[in-house]
């Protein structure tokens, strides 16, 4: 009764630094920065950089990892730990920073189905000056819309609409309608998708069978 009674929960327990090295190296941690004599606590130390370099062998030698198994030490000691590390100790606000949110793509959700190499490609056409070099772009870029426009959308698509789109996502710098320029004819783009689906379920069935035909032990 009296060993249930002192059963340690991890409710309990102080918070881990780093659960993945466990409770165990914890109190390696917590044992070193008790340690009064500097001498003892900077041979623990590097007692316990060893053994945290065994759980990954093929690292352990590597310049960089060990700098990073250094890190970590302080990390789990609540930097507390004072001893002669072989590498700058980085301090605890510098390894707290968050980075830098990322810029995400712009989106134009009513129109997903272009993709968002889309604007990136109208945005490098706008810089370019006006010639053919430019118009032989524009007009690749609304193929390639009347493209993605039919392989999510319908099975047709008016030369207009795919302007329109294009005049809209940007920002009116591009107006191919007036030009009186036709796109590739929607039949070739479906056409295309047909043979395409077909040849890779060809592959499909001629890996199947080449599946079927070989042996097994």
């Amino acid at each position: 009764m009296n060993s249930v009674e002192h059963l340690e929960y991890n409710t309990e327990r102080p918070k881990l630094y780093i659960p993945e090295y466990g409770r165990h190296f914890q109190k390696m941690v917590d044992h070193a920065v008790s340690i009064e004599d500097r001498e003892e606590r900077n041979k623990v130390a590097k007692a316990i950089i060893s053994v945290m370099g065994n759980l990954q062998p093929h690292l352990r030698d590597v310049p960089d990892f060990q700098h990073k198994l250094w890190d970590q030490l302080f990390i789990m000691s609540d930097f507390k730990l004072d001893v002669d590390s072989p590498f700058p100790i980085t301090s605890k606000e510098v390894l707290q920073q968050r980075p830098e949110p990322l810029e995400y793509p712009q989106n134009h959700p009513k129109y997903r189905f272009y993709g968002n190499n889309i604007k990136r490609m109208i945005d490098v056409a706008i810089k370019w000056e006006q010639g053919d070099m430019r118009t032989g772009l524009e007009y690749a870029i609304a193929n390639h819309m009347k493209k993605c426009y039919l392989n999510w959308n319908k099975d047709s698509v008016e030369d207009p609409v795919i302007f329109g789109h294009l005049k809209e996502l940007s920002e009116g710098a591009i107006d191919l309608e007036p030009k009186g320029e036709s796109l590739t004819e929607s039949d070739q783009f479906l056409k295309n998708r047909v043979v395409k689906s077909q040849r890779n379920s060809g592959s499909n069935k001629k890996g199947q069978r080449n599946n079927r035909s070989k042996k097994r032990y």
